[in-house]
């Protein structure tokens, strides 16, 4: 496993543990925001989700996108959301010297039902990471609703997404 991919990772994980940092409890937990009436903390969990079905189906080749656990505390704990990523933070870290020359068997569904596609560990990886990355900018729009402002320099942002055009939350 490339440690560069763990880094990224890790580094947007970071992001996430900043923002909660960043607001109260009562903000993490408000579900007053439309069309979807979820929580900022609600999309974290979700995000920490899609890694602990990785870290959770790499052992048996057998990773299901599907079997989420939706741990509720994690929603609405914040301290429990931050020590939750910690922990993804440092299972992820021992994957660097893991030799990823191999295919994972990942189970989604993409809309007709469930469906296995191969992956490598590095690819899917990528993808949590990317998936992160799109709850987040869902997680500025709430923010902006709120009329709550942070800064997080790109956070939400696609990496590829020119510097000009990042404002941050």
């Amino acid at each position: 496993m490339r440690a560069s991919v763990i880094s990224a990772i890790n580094n947007n994980l970071n992001n996430a543990i900043s923002l909660i940092d960043a607001i109260d409890t009562n903000i993490y937990t408000d579900v007053t925001v439309g069309p979807y009436y979820s929580s900022i903390g609600s999309h974290v969990r979700h995000a920490l989700d899609f890694f602990d079905c990785i870290i959770h189906g790499i052992q048996e080749n057998d990773i299901d996108l599907t079997a989420r656990k939706r741990d509720e505390i994690i929603s609405t704990n914040p301290e429990a959301a931050k020590n939750h990523i910690r922990e993804i933070q440092q299972r992820l870290a021992s994957y660097v010297d893991v030799n990823t020359d191999y295919l994972l068997h990942v189970t989604d569904n993409l809309g007709d039902g469930k469906v296995t596609i191969m992956y490598t560990l590095e690819s899917i990886l990528a993808q949590a990471n990317t998936h992160a990355t799109h709850h987040y900018a869902i997680i500025s729009y709430m923010l902006q609703t709120l009329n709550v402002e942070v800064v997080i320099p790109g956070f939400g942002y696609n990496p590829s997404t020119p510097v000009p055009k990042r404002e941050g939350i």
